[in-house]
């Protein structure tokens, strides 16, 4: 078995805190660091795609030589040519790091001390293990270092802290499970294959709408989607109505959606209500599913309540069952949502994510350099969120008031969100909202008071055009419209019924 050697750390972090020195040694095994090389050379072919498996690159190897003779051998054997002492000695010299190595005899040493290439996965796990630790050891010393910077607050360390530890154990599952060109051309191809004998199939998960998945295809993994309005137009009630329906697994009518096996697929929505308490969603979706108006109910004003009564337990006893998570604080900085939606996605994974919404959040370590620079690192970091979670990312925005300064029609555009042009940016989809009764009079339609139109202004891999669906103030509840004038409609789709 290798011998398990470990070198001195030259400053240890502990000095810089002012504390009793801790001499302790970087974790290493050097002996197998030199056995996996010399099984490389022994059996390149084989042992590459063993380190291939484990996840091994050149940073694995603590000693530099080591790393830079596995680098050459990765080199090498990229280009499709031959590996061996040789062949390693002549790139090496070409490079000028032969002499840093010890030379052709350093590489001959390697194979002479390995009997042979049979152990080398072993070898693998070894060097990957002391990696790993060093890895940990180095994401600590940044968070140790980061709790003694002043100028950062502790929400700020502790999700920061969380990103960089979690993020080691997420490429180290990654790490060597990329899939080569031929798989990835033949899953797509699968895909393809199944949405051409399939055409009602979406891709994504559906929104409750089917207008707005014709256009959308459902939400998709790893996207961030901007739902923007200028206030009153319903832009939290529509995010809300998408998040319902896909908890329930059903559409904004209730009706169950398609699945091969038949059942309810109910999916687990994560909510970050940054301005509305948690209470005021749970009455709107309430009195929505039931059909009655949130206000009256208020109000007391029902005269038949044994009526609504039985509707609203109903709701409530559906309700319950809904897998919805819901985070209403507010004034939440973007890094300590992250963190937060980390830790709900690692208990039950999450697969929709709605935040209401993006101007409400905060980054403290930017906060000082002005508004515009804080909110485009904010979407920054949600649309990285989408990504490290897989899961789509639905953030509400404001709009500018350059639609009515405008005039005319006053059809919002990309460039009205508010504050950053970074969102338009990062957004995978825009869906900018507008109803034209709350409009000036000199809008077309205003005085149609169900019309609500939600322009798919970006699509990055779809159609964009406009989806027309109606809204009722009362149960503050979105529904497909039934268009019977085809000159109203646009994009690519067809009449809804």
């Amino acid at each position: 078995m290798p011998r398990k050697k470990r070198v001195s750390e030259p400053l240890p972090l502990s000095e810089l805190a002012g504390e009793a020195p801790l001499r302790r040694e970087l974790p290493q095994d050097v002996e197998a660091e030199r056995g996996l090389l010399g099984s490389l050379l022994l059996d390149p072919v084989r042992v590459l795609d063993v380190c291939a498996s484990k996840g091994v690159v050149a940073e694995a190897f603590v000693e530099p030589s080591h790393r830079s003779i596995y680098a050459a051998i990765a080199r090498l054997a990229s280009k499709g040519q031959p590996v061996d002492g040789i062949t390693v000695a002549n790139f090496l010299g070409g490079t000028g790091d032969l002499e840093a190595i010890g030379g052709l005899r350093a590489l001959t040493e390697l194979m002479d001390r390995t009997p042979t290439s049979a152990h080398a996965g072993y070898y693998a796990e070894l060097v990957m293990e002391q990696y790993l630790r060093r890895c940990i050891l180095g994401a600590v010393r940044e968070v140790e270092a980061n709790v003694y910077d002043a100028t950062q607050s502790a929400d700020y360390v502790l999700g920061m802290a969380e990103q960089t530890i979690l993020g080691i154990g997420e490429g180290r599952t990654k790490a060597g499970t990329s899939v080569d060109w031929r798989t990835s051309v033949g899953e797509t191809l699968s895909m393809l294959t199944r949405q051409l004998e399939h055409p009602g199939e979406l891709s994504g998960i559906p929104t409750g709408f089917k207008a707005l998945d014709d256009q959308l295809r459902g939400l998709h993994k790893g996207e961030m989607i901007v739902l923007a309005a200028r206030p009153s137009m319903g832009k939290t009630s529509l995010a809300m109505n998408i998040a319902e329906c896909v908890a329930r697994g059903r559409d904004i009518m209730g009706r169950p959606f398609p699945s091969p096996d038949g059942r309810v697929k109910k999916r687990t929505v994560l909510v970050f209500s940054l301005e509305m308490p948690q209470m005021q969603l749970t009455t709107r979706m309430l009195c929505g599913i039931a059909g009655v108006s949130a206000r009256e109910v208020e109000k007391g004003q029902f005269v038949k309540k044994d009526v609504v009564l039985p509707l609203l337990r109903s709701a409530a006893k559906e309700l319950s069952e809904t897998p919805i998570l819901c985070d209403d604080q507010g004034g939440l900085d973007v890094m300590e949502l992250r963190a937060r939606a980390r830790h709900a996605h690692k208990r039950n994974p999450v697969e929709l994510i709605v935040i209401d919404y993006l101007q409400l959040l905060s980054y403290r370590e930017f906060a000082q350099q002005g508004q515009q620079v804080m909110v485009a690192k904010i979407s920054g970091e949600i649309k990285a969120m989408a990504k490290e979670l897989n899961v789509p990312v639905l953030v509400l925005s404001q709009l500018s008031r350059n639609p009515e300064q405008r005039g005319g029609d006053e059809k919002p555009k990309n460039s009205d969100l508010r504050d950053s042009g970074a969102i338009e940016q990062d957004a995978d989809v825009i869906l900018l909202l507008r109803r034209p009764s709350f409009m000036s009079s000199r809008v077309p339609e205003h005085d149609d008071r169900l019309l609500a139109i939600v322009d798919v202004s970006k699509n990055r891999n779809g159609a964009t055009g406009e989806v027309r669906l109606n809204f009722d103030g009362a149960t503050t509840r979105f529904k497909d419209r039934v268009e019977t004038n085809p000159d109203r409609m646009t994009g690519d789709m067809e009449p809804v019924e």
